[in-house]
């Protein structure tokens, strides 16, 4: 289907095929990169929701990967464990001063 005009912007088609190759380059753009998924879906035209769901799905598979190498007898230690948690609060902590900057920009003006 192709895209239809509305009011002189494009506006996609329901239900739009995307190769794996589009997905994959679309959430390795999430997850190498600072920025969030609402911006990185901007780009493509793609709706954020997609790009989540996309993200979340190949976060999901990768993790089902790795689990049975752990079973397999390689544990994490304590510090790699207390590392990944120091990580993820610390990259929490990241994106919410993104956004406090973030609203108090769009404050001032």
């Amino acid at each position: 289907m192709a895209p239809t005009k509305v009011e002189g912007k494009a506006v996609a088609g329901r239900n739009r095929r995307f190769s794996g190759e589009f997905k994959d380059e679309a959430v390795r753009m999430v997850l190498d990169g600072p920025r969030p998924v609402s911006h990185v879906a901007k780009e493509p035209g793609i709706h954020d929701t997609t790009l989540g769901n996309w993200v979340n799905t190949y976060r999901r598979t990768r993790s089902d990967d790795v689990a049975p190498a752990q079973d397999a007898g390689e544990k994490k230690s304590e510090r790699e464990l207390a590392l990944e948690r120091e990580n993820r609060k610390l990259r929490e902590e990241n994106a919410f001063l993104r956004n406090a900057a973030a609203f108090f920009a769009r404050e001032q003006r």
